[in-house]
């Protein structure tokens, strides 16, 4: 990650100084020098004119040829210009403004859901005369993530305003460099390792042991601020080989219990490494939305360096301590497989061996000797096996919550599969079918990665969503967002309840009508090349956890702190958000602002023992 003493504003107008400087510098040698061979005097007032009228009219000059341009390339291909929003403020300011004040306190995705309703499932969110194609359109998505995958990379637009929190890291990297994460992380999650529960058991006997503490003194518990330890304390431990421990520190409790004082925080590093990367997504989420001129609003300081500091008082011991451990590949036992080795010990026996051969030792020694490097991969796979595993299982204790009766139908699987105590197998969850249904579900109404990004590297084409139209004009270099969060909710797509919560849509004969008929709707772990090398870790660890929580607990009830509550206006509006119980919201990934209050009923001993 970078760690510059230059803000990202100061750097940026540093940049753009020389396309001022330049139509500047050019047109007053242009007045000057015609006023010489004229021979007439240059008067000081025309030259301010040509100074101060020259960027301006450049960049005007600059939008216009870039229109006409794209509509001349547009003819040649036999396509039309995507259709685009139209604000009344020049470039579109007042829809920027609008749609990051409604972000903050609309349902996630609203705005971008108005617009669709009048331009269709794909549309062009032009803001400061920059084009963002955003679409929820399954073959679109399909295009981007598989069938024309090497057209689609993450960009230099998309790598700029992550650097600072993901670096060089696979999920903020292409190319060579890209393949070399995957080849990298690739053997680490294969079949026989992720069967293996007992990290998994560990840690979610200490989550329900503090969520039985809590039952017992009859108060709320936040949901997701447990579940986050859970997941972080399991990957630190999965991944490094060192735990983290942020079960061991007391839980926050509800606002209303004045008799005990709220200590989260104190003292807690995993708490404090946590808050600091989700403020760290959400500017990168800001970042990303504003467009290239992000810098701008960045001009005394980078926004994710306080909180990017917290990241490495935390993470930096950790991994100075494990390569001290591992300073030399010799120091590795030569017969030592990836199943007995952690992520980092993986990462570092790569510079000897068949991947050295493969790779090239110059590539591999150069990659594993830049500490910022291992740090930023090590982040990257960290962050994706906390938040995607806790974002998903957050929303799905809300689902059953709203849905008693979801619930006692799951639990009543998990008893007649597992029993009350028995820790689940692979084999189990496996034969589960309920549970997964109600993970997909889950999925499907609240996905991990609500939105996510690419730029498109040469001019293409897309199939219009409306038959009988031409297809539509993608240029070069644009930024393509596509949402599976409101692709996921798509009436047309999943039914006329796909607004609903209903697993039995994954055992009945909706499967069949729609997702079997047309896979590319439903891409909680997205699709192609790009695909998910966890999912499989995600499905097994969720599953493990919501086993091991409905053996414990009889029932769920959603108990909401004010920060939980969504404004009362809500449920004037239409669809979930009519009503939704919490606010659901995104950084990188999505999460539930305020938390997730839950009151949980441990299950007696009576029942344990029959």
């Amino acid at each position: 990650m970078s760690r510059s003493w230059v803000s990202p504003g100061v750097a940026y107008l540093t940049r753009g100084l020389l396309s001022v400087i330049f139509p500047t510098a050019s047109a007053v040698i242009i007045v000057g020098r015609l006023a010489c061979l004229q021979g007439f005097p240059v008067s000081p007032w025309l030259l301010s004119v040509v100074v101060l009228g020259a960027a301006p009219l450049g960049l005007a000059a600059h939008i216009f040829v870039d229109v006409i341009s794209q509509r001349r390339k547009a003819t040649r291909l036999g396509a039309r210009l995507v259709p685009r929003i139209q604000g009344r403020w020049p470039g579109n300011l007042d829809k920027l403004v609008n749609t990051i004040q409604r972000f903050k306190v609309e349902y996630l995705g609203q705005p971008v859901l108005d617009e669709m309703k009048e331009l269709g499932p794909t549309l062009n969110y032009r803001c400061l005369w920059e084009d963002y194609i955003v679409t929820t359109e399954p073959q679109h998505v399909k295009t981007i993530l598989v069938t024309d995958f090497h057209n689609y990379v993450k960009g230099a637009k998309f790598r700029e305003a992550a650097d600072s929190v993901l670096g060089t890291g696979v999920f903020n990297s292409d190319g060579e460099t890209w393949k070399l994460h995957r080849t990298m992380t690739r053997p680490f999650f294969t079949h026989d390792r992720i069967s293996h529960f007992e990290i998994f058991d560990r840690h979610a006997s200490r989550a329900i042991a503090l969520a039985k503490d809590r039952s017992r003194m009859d108060l709320a518990i936040d949901f997701q601020d447990l579940i986050l330890r859970f997941t972080l304390d399991s990957a630190s431990e999965f991944l490094f080989g060192h735990c983290t421990d942020s079960l061991s520190v007391e839980l926050p409790f509800p606002d209303n219990t004045l008799e005990f004082t709220n200590t989260k925080g104190r003292g807690d590093t995993a708490t404090a490494f946590a808050d600091a990367v989700s403020q760290a997504g959400h500017a990168i989420s800001r970042r990303v939305i504003i467009g290239s001129v992000w810098p701008m609003t960045e001009i005394f300081a980078d926004s994710t360096g306080q909180y990017m500091k917290v990241v490495d008082e935390f993470l930096d011991p950790i991994l100075k301590a494990a390569l001290t451990r591992h300073s030399t590949a010799a120091k590795l036992d030569a017969n030592e497989t990836v199943e007995d080795q952690t992520f980092l010990d993986h990462l570092i026996k790569l510079t000897s061996g068949e991947m050295t051969r493969y790779l090239g030792i110059s590539v591999v020694e150069i990659f594993l000797s830049d500490f910022k490097v291992i740090k930023d991969e090590t982040l990257n796979i960290l962050l994706a096996a906390r938040d995607t595993t806790a974002s998903t299982l957050t929303s799905a204790i809300y689902l059953l919550a709203m849905h008693p009766e979801i619930l006692s139908r799951l639990r009543e699987e998990i008893i007649s599969k597992v029993g009350l105590t028995r820790m689940p197998t692979y084999g189990d969850i496996k034969e589960m079918k309920y549970i997964q249904a109600v993970l997909n579900e889950t999925m499907r109404l609240f996905p991990a990665l609500p939105f996510d990004v690419r730029e498109a590297v040469h001019d293409t084409t897309w199939t219009s969503p409306e038959p009988g139209k031409k297809p539509l004009f993608i240029p070069g270099g644009v930024t393509v967002i596509y949402s599976v969060f409101l692709m996921h909710r798509r009436t047309d797509l999943w039914g006329p309840d796909a607004l609903e919560f209903d697993p039995d849509r994954w055992l009945d004969e909706r499967m069949q009508k729609y997702q079997l008929t047309n896979p590319f709707i439903f891409l909680p772990f997205n699709a192609g090349p790009r695909i998910c090398l966890g999912q499989n870790f995600a499905y097994n660890e969720m599953s493990f956890m919501l086993i091991r929580l409905l053996q414990n607990f009889s029932a769920i009830a959603l108990s909401p702190e004010p920060a939980m509550r969504p404004p009362a206006w809500w449920a004037e509006k239409d669809g979930r958000q009519a009503i939704e119980r919490f606010k659901p919201k995104f950084h990188v990934m999505l999460y539930a602002e305020g938390g997730m209050w839950v009151k949980m009923e441990a299950v007696d001993d009576v029942e344990v023992i029959q």
